[in-house]
């Protein structure tokens, strides 16, 4: 189902729920898809571990890039989705927002993670939270460099090397995130 769920995310049309999708897609119902999504596991580590990226593109010479990524997307039951800014249409509007860390060198990127923004609509109602699936160790606000930071230690963790860190001028605004990048490798 996830090469079918990423297909018609980034397909043509602007309607990017699962009932729209699985029509697009010529799946009949729409309940193998919603399954898939509903029931989703949270935990990228796996994928994350097999890509590897420290030695594809790993060193002092590469360059860890924190952004954001917003999908635009309708609708009240989606994890995440709430008026925020999506830089991709310039504008406020419904979105889900990422956090992305994408480690370069030279002409190479390779995606380390994202990681799902929930803005203060979400966090403040458990409830919401937890019908719509969410880890318990995903509940608690946090802001988008709180992320970016936790983010930044995981991949150290697992023995990513770079020699900086370029975020746009959202993180730069953060006190806390300036601050925060130690590079000890």
């Amino acid at each position: 189902m996830c090469p079918l769920y990423v297909s018609g995310l980034i397909g043509p049309d602007d309607r990017k729920s699962i009932q729209p999708m699985a029509k697009r897609l010529a799946l009949g119902e729409c309940d193998q898809l919603h399954h898939f999504i509903a029931a989703g596991v949270w935990d990228a580590t796996p994928v994350e571990t097999e890509l590897q990226a420290d030695k594809l593109v790993g060193g002092d010479d590469a360059v860890l890039v924190i952004d954001d990524t917003a999908i635009p997307k309708k609708g009240t039951h989606s994890v995440g989705v709430a008026a925020q800014y999506a830089s991709a249409l310039g504008k406020t509007a419904d979105c889900q927002t990422l956090v992305s860390l994408t480690l370069a060198r030279g002409e190479v990127p390779v995606m380390l993670g994202l990681r799902l923004f929930l803005p203060e609509s979400w966090t403040s109602n458990q409830a919401r939270l937890k019908r719509a699936g969410a880890p318990t160790e995903y509940r608690t606000a946090r802001t988008k460099p709180e992320l970016a930071l936790a983010e930044i230690d995981r991949v150290i963790a697992t023995g990513v090397c770079f020699g900086c860190v370029l975020a746009d001028a959202g993180y730069g605004l953060s006190a806390p995130f300036r601050r925060g990048p130690r590079l000890a490798n």
